[in-house]
Order: structure tokens, then C-alpha cells, then sequence
């Protein structure tokens, strides 16, 4: 990871251009604005470009980054810190800091999005919502051995047990560290909104600050695309109270084994999807050939299940195939379905 052609020109250039952004200038100059009394330590913009750096190359530790800024003499004289880079323990006191003045990291990152939206006017609009596991590097065995004495004391306090499927040759099964939940935009396949909880807490309960978050950098989240895990009522009234469209598979529970979910029938063949109305929470439904009385009737309840194959019915077209690289998001043409037409929503 350390070695001579890990950080060549492109990637100094790159942390270059980040670092002189106005966003990340603002942010800078707020930081420097805290320091007030002790000893200046490291420059700011050292610190802040050693977080780009551990970002850019997706280092796992404070440590690797370290190494490889100190290692590299263009990454040093980018950071202004040639001859001097930054301490591990430096490292660590500075993302306690960040943590402790989180406004101006989520301002600055408001700043990068409203930019981003400038120039890219889809982004935002079709989003991809996730959860991927991030192992702790801690023991969280209970037991300091098999049969031995119960662990009185943990190294990652926050970290907690949770369940994780299985993943290529991975298999499924618990795991101790964290979540991270992420809305990625399914068009340019950028982030838009992310958060980090314990293992123990559901991907369920992420839906909601995952879409306000969205919205308040000013994405537009029409759609979140999810996989079946996310199929309960709750996540559909959520995204309903933001109109946002939930396009989620449905669970093989016993009301599908048994076909609840498909349209009406009659004599003359299943009935076609003929538009929603999402405020009443219903859908039209109309006879193939239109004899039976009535031609037509209001089904509640529907309109609330967009992944139901009805609905896809009336869908036409389909989202982009979105790779979501680093974010963790799985491929969500598999389970985005088709668009809605601009004529069947309210």
C-alpha cells in the first residue's frame, strides 16, 4: 500500500484541486476559527488533506494514511507539509475533532452537493438506498476464550453484534462492527445522503433520515429503490409522507403465496391498471373490454405497494443500472422496475 507508485502525479493533482475547492476553503478557514488557546499543532489544511487522502485511497486505519503521506513527498508538498507529515496520534485527536464540530463538516458537504446539482440537474432524482456491513476491528466475542471468563472490558465500546447475508464466497451469518446506510443516485451513481449505526440496528429505521437528509441538500428523491428487506408498511408510509415512490420486491409472505396481490379478475380476463391517485392511497383498475358493471373501481391499498406486478403494468420504461461504487449499494435495476409515466401518478 506504501509503495513508490501508490501516489503519483494524478493523485497529488486530485487532492490539489480538492483542497483549493472554495467548499473545502470554507471549511478549512471554520476550523481554523476553533483553535483559540495551546499549541498550534499541524496546519488545518494538513489535516483536512490527510482526511482527503485516507478517503481517495479507502484506507481502513489512521495508520496506513499516515504511512503512505510519509512515504511520498508529492503528497507532502500538497498538504504543506513537506519534511513533517502529520502523526498518528494527531490523526486520531483531528477526527475527534471533526466529530465534535460535525455542522461545518455537514455544511461543507451541503456546499459540494448544491454544486453538484448545478451541473448535474438528474442527480438526486432516482435514488438507490442500502445498507453494507463494516467489520469493527475489535474482538466482540463475550468470552475471553471458550469456557473462560466473561470479558469485562471492550476495545470498540460503540461497535455491537448484527446479522449480515452471505456475499459471493462469504457466508452469511453475524458479525461485530457497524452499518453504513447510504442513497446513492442511481443516475450518476454518486452518493447523496449516508449514515453510520451500530450492527444492531435495522436497515429499516435508516429510510427516513436517509430521505430528509436527501432532501435537505436539495435532491429531489422522486424514487428510492430498495431490496425486500425493506418491505413493511412502515417504510411505505414513510416514503408516502415524503412523496417519494418506494419501488421494493415484495416478500414471499402468505398473502402473495396466495395471490392477494394480483389485480381484480372477471370473466373477461384480468383487469388493467388504469392510474393512482397516491393521496387517497388507491388505484384504478378497468375491465379488459369494459362490459362488466362497473366498467371501472378504486382498489385501496394498491397504489401503497408500488413493487406489486400491477403496478409494473403501468410502468414504462426502465431506470439506469446503477453501479454505486464505494457506497456499497447493490445493482438496483434488479429491483427498481420500471419508471412511472408522468400520467399515472397524482
Amino acid at each position: 500500500m506504501t509503495s513508490s507508485n501508490v501516489a503519483g502525479s494524478a493523485a497529488s493533482a486530485t487532492l490539489k484541486q480538492l483542497l483549493d475547492s472554495p467548499e473545502i476553503g470554507r471549511l478549512i478557514e471554520d476550523l481554523e476559527a476553533t483553535r483559540w488557546t495551546g499549541r498550534p499543532g499541524y496546519p488545518i489544511r494538513a489535516m483536512v488533506g490527510l482526511c482527503l487522502v485516507k478517503s481517495l485511497y479507502a484506507l481502513p486505519t489512521w495508520t496506513k494514511t499516515v504511512a503512505l503521506v510519509a512515504e511520498h513527498w508529492k503528497l507532502q508538498r500538497v498538504l504543506g507539509c513537506e519534511g513533517n507529515p502529520p502523526s498518528v496520534f494527531s490523526a486520531y485527536r483531528f477526527a475527534e475533532k471533526l466529530r465534535r464540530h460535525g455542522p461545518m463538516v455537514e455544511r461543507c458537504i451541503d456546499g459540494v452537493v448544491e454544486g453538484l446539482r448545478s451541473k448535474l440537474p438528474s442527480y438526486g432524482r432516482d435514488l438507490a438506498i442500502d445498507a453494507s456491513d463494516m467489520p469493527a476491528y475489535a474482538n466482540g466475542q463475550r468470552y475471553l476464550s471458550k469456557g473462560g471468563k466473561e470479558r469485562e472490558r471492550y476495545s470498540d465500546t460503540d461497535a455491537s453484534w448484527g446479522h449480515r447475508s452471505a456475499v459471493s464466497t462469504r457466508k452469511g451469518g453475524g458479525f461485530y462492527g457497524y452499518r453504513l446506510h447510504a442513497a446513492v443516485c442511481t443516475k450518476t451513481d454518486l452518493p447523496v445522503a449516508w449514515r453510520v449505526e451500530t450492527a444492531r440496528d435495522h436497515e429499516t429505521l435508516s429510510v427516513t433520515p436517509l430521505l430528509d437528509t436527501a432532501r435537505r441538500r436539495g435532491a429531489m428523491a422522486d424514487t428510492a429503490a430498495l431490496d425486500k428487506g425493506y418491505d413493511n408498511n412502515r417504510v411505505y408510509a414513510e416514503c408516502a409522507a415524503r412523496d417519494c415512490l418506494p419501488l421494493i420486491p415484495l416478500r414471499k409472505t402468505t398473502a402473495v403465496k396466495n395471490g392477494e396481490h394480483l389485480p381484480p379478475t372477471c370473466s373477461h380476463g384480468v383487469w388493467k391498471f388504469a392510474g393512482s391517485d397516491r393521496k387517497r392511497g388507491a388505484a384504478k383498475w378497468r375491465c379488459p373490454t369494459g362490459k362488466c358493471v362497473p366498467a371501472s373501481i378504486w382498489a385501496e391499498g394498491v397504489s401503497t405497494a408500488p413493487a406489486d406486478p400491477p403496478r409494473v403494468e403501468a410502468l414504462e420504461g426502465r431506470l439506469p443500472q446503477a453501479r454505486c461504487r464505494g457506497a456499497g449499494v447493490r445493482t438496483a435495476q434488479d429491483r427498481m422496475g420500471p419508471r412511472p409515466s408522468p400520467g399515472s401518478r397524482a
